[in-house]
């Protein structure tokens, strides 16, 4: 038989690494295109920043966090439980023929297996609905940002990280972030990250 807490390890790496890297996957994202300016000034924006610092940006994480944390606790009960059905079976099979005892392990192996795909499911789920948060985002903040741009009477507007050297007046992160607050708060009232099934029981083992 398959140790359960082994086909539940990779459930719970991925897991891990999916809050681990959540910050980061904010620099894959990338502001759309404001379109073709004008000659004229230059503005620098910090990406990470405005994502990780907004209450909009900090929303998304909270969320994927708390999702994230609930998946980690529905992973190890049900690895709990499997592990103590384990130990039951492996009393019963000094009890039992061997071939009677081949099939109850095979029940159990074959169920084990599904539970490790319907959770590792859960994890890329909670993935994409990270993915589709920060794209909403930095499609909802466009808007914002021209505006800001435009106040300022400037053309152009840069990522930081793209940017080697630049006086601090021209670092616009501060007041995009205060903007974005203002005309977007956290984003509004609908889940943008939750566990797939939470209003339902999880998967269980018996």
């Amino acid at each position: 038989m398959h140790r359960p807490f082994a086909l539940l390890r990779a459930a719970a790496l991925g897991l891990a690494a999916l809050c681990m890297t959540g910050p980061a996957l904010a620099q894959d994202a990338q502001l759309p295109r404001l379109g073709a300016p004008p000659a004229g000034g230059i503005l620098v924006l910090n990406q990470d920043r405005v994502l990780q610092q907004t209450q909009f940006g900090q929303r998304i994480q909270t969320e994927l966090e708390a999702a994230s944390s609930s998946l980690a606790a529905e992973n190890r009960r049900i690895e709990a439980q499997l592990t103590e059905e384990e130990l039951e079976l492996t009393e019963l099979r000094p009890t039992m023929e061997p071939s009677a005892f081949r099939t109850l392990a095979d029940e159990f192996d074959e169920r084990v297996r599904g539970i490790r795909a319907a959770q590792d499911a859960k994890a890329r789920n909670l993935q994409s609905q990270f993915d589709a948060a920060q794209q909403r985002f930095f499609e909802e903040i466009v808007p914002v940002l021209l505006d800001l741009v435009q106040a300022r009477g400037a053309a152009v507007l840069l990522d930081s990280r793209s940017v080697l050297l630049s006086a601090g007046s021209v670092d616009v992160t501060d007041a995009a972030i205060a903007a974005i607050d203002e005309a977007l708060g956290n984003g509004g009232d609908e889940p943008l990250i939750s566990l797939p099934g939470q209003d339902e029981a999880p998967p269980d083992p018996d």
